[in-house]
Parts: structure tokens; sequence; C-alpha cells
């Protein structure tokens, strides 16, 4: 990946056997447009997903499963480097060293450490605490330039931006300090749950119509929409105070291609039954020529591990140089 191109790095954690919509539409929709732009590197994280127990052998359908799902969604393994993170051991390497750079009081700051000790008090690891170093060092191994972060992730970045200033201040530049990317308007949107509009989509949502997935059959993801709550104005416009509304607008919007107020103009006059059979029906349909490429590639495990294979082997490359640099300047004998 040695071009001018600069260097974009995301990866989703195979902590289900499906992706959410609002993964979907967010982030991987998004990836497929920066493929020809930029270098793109997309890794399965399963070194994070275990700071929360996972069943080992489900962990490996998930796993295969999600890197199926990253190339049945429009990602090509002849312009990526796509692989699992586990399989690269400089991620783990760094990690540790850049530990060593990181205080204690940024940390403490992380909100998601908060939020996933209230979620799991049973396991409070040392992991969950400092997983935003790992993912430093995810960024930081490619010498990234670009990293596509949702809100929820941007403090993270920061972090990351934080330990490559104080490195480099320290030994000299040895990392790029990466920065957010930001999609262009209407690309990467967010969306949020069917059951509770003012919160993100989830796949930790309790309520389990509050989230579609990439692998939902098409009866279920009507069923959920069906059931999405909305407001009592049978109204459908887009306004503040109207979150579940706007919800199935942007995801009306985002899946047909067509504009908020197209959308708008469409349902004019007509009630939410309407409204939601149609956004149920079009998720349904944008998403299952996904999911028979998805089923396609289930069945071909040889391509699919030819893929981490060599994806592995280009990342591990890259990483190694970085890794060997940042070895030297703190002094290891190599």
């Amino acid at each position: 990946m040695i071009n001018d191109k600069k260097v974009i790095f995301s990866g989703i954690q195979p902590s289900s056997d499906s992706v959410t919509l609002g993964n979907y539409l967010g982030a991987l929709k998004n990836w497929v447009t920066l493929q020809d732009e930029y270098s793109c590197i997309f890794s399965v994280v399963d070194m994070h997903a275990i700071t929360v127990r996972q069943e080992p052998a489900q962990l490996r359908k998930n796993t295969l499963s999600l890197l199926a799902q990253y190339i049945a969604c429009g990602l090509d393994a002849e312009k990526n480097i796509m692989f699992i993170q586990s399989h690269v051991p400089q991620h783990a390497e760094l990690s540790w060293i850049l530990n060593c750079f990181t205080q204690m009081g940024e940390l403490n700051r992380m909100t998601q450490f908060k939020d996933k000790s209230q979620k799991h008090p049973e396991n409070i690891n040392a992991g969950l605490y400092t997983y935003p170093v790992l993912m430093a060092a995810d960024i930081l191994l490619y010498q990234t330039d670009l990293v596509p972060v949702g809100a929820d992730q941007k403090q993270h970045l920061e972090l990351a931006r934080d330990i490559a200033h104080r490195f480099n201040t320290l030994y000299s530049d040895t990392f790029v300090v990466p920065d957010a990317y930001i999609p262009a308007k209407n690309a990467g949107a967010k969306i949020m749950s069917l059951q509770t509009p003012t919160a993100k989509m989830s796949k930790s949502d309790p309520n389990p119509n509050g989230c579609i997935f990439l692998l939902d059959k098409p009866e279920d993801i009507i069923r959920k929409v069906k059931r999405a709550v909305t407001d009592s104005e049978a109204e459908v416009c887009y306004r503040e105070g109207k979150d579940g509304i706007n919800n199935l607008l942007t995801i009306y919007s985002t899946v047909t291609g067509k504009s908020v107020d197209e959308a708008v103009a469409e349902f004019t006059g007509r009630g939410y039954g309407d409204f939601k059979l149609a956004v149920g029906e079009a998720v349904a349909e944008h998403l299952r020529p996904i999911q028979e490429r998805y089923d396609d590639l289930m069945k071909n495990k040889d391509y699919l591990e030819s893929v981490y294979k060599k994806g592995a082997e280009s990342a591990f490359s890259i990483a190694r140089r970085t890794v060997t640099k940042v070895k030297k300047k703190v002094g290891f004998i190599i």
C-alpha cells in the first residue's frame, strides 16, 4: 500500500452474528464509497470483543460472518486490506508500549468504560479499562491519516491523537497524527433505536424490536418497523420533537436515495401505517442483494480464508515497520 493516497483505518467488533442497520448505513455503506479514493484498511476487531465475555465457538463464527458481511456490502478484497485483528500480533505489542505513554487520568475520563461497566458489573476487567489504548494502537500502527468515527468514538480518537503527539514530542516524529473523517452531507447517517428513538440503534438494545440486523429476514424487518415508536400527530414530517418519524425518514431516504424532503412529499396526507410499511419494504429490498451475496460467501469458506490470510500478511508488513521503529526509539534492542 505504498501510494499517494491517504490511509483510512476502521473496524467493527464481531460481538454478534450480524451488524445492525445502523452499523451498515452509518459506517459500512460509507466505507464502500471510500475504497477508490483512499488506501483503506478494515479490520474485524476480535481482540476488542473479548472485553465482554464471549462463547469461543460463537466468536469464531461471528468473526467469519462479519468478514463476509464486509464483502457482501461491497468492500473489494482487491482494493482494501481486510484482516482479523488477532492475526497481527503487533496490535497487542504496540498497545502495551502505548499503555506506558497513556495517563491514568486520560483513561478515567473515557465515558464508554463507565457505560460498559454499568452494563457488565460482573466483569469490570482491565481490558475494558485500557481498550482505548488498543484502539489507538490499531490506528497508529498503519500511519493512519483519517478515521471514520461516530460521536461515541470521538473521545477515543482524541486519545489516539494525544498519545501520538506525546510520543512524537519525546522521540521525534514516529506516528502520523490521525484526523477524524467527516463524511459528506447525508452520508454516514446516524440511525436510532426503533423503540427508543433518542438512543442510537444498538445490538445490545434490551428490546429486540429496537434494532434491525443486516441479516434479518424481510418479514422480521417489516414487523420491527411496523412496531416502531412514533407519536400521536399522524403527520409524516421532519421536525424537532418527532424523533421516531425523523429516524424512519432518515432510514427511508438513505436506503432509497431520496432526500428527506422528497420522502416527506411522497407521504403527505398518508397515515403512519402506509409510511411504516413502505419503510420496512424499502429496507428489506435494499438489504436483499447483500443477504444473497452473504449467503454465497458463507458457502465459500476457502475464499474467506484467502481474504483474511492475504489481508493479515499485508497488515503485518505495515505494522511490523511501525513497531520496529517504535522499539528502537524507546530503547529496545532489535
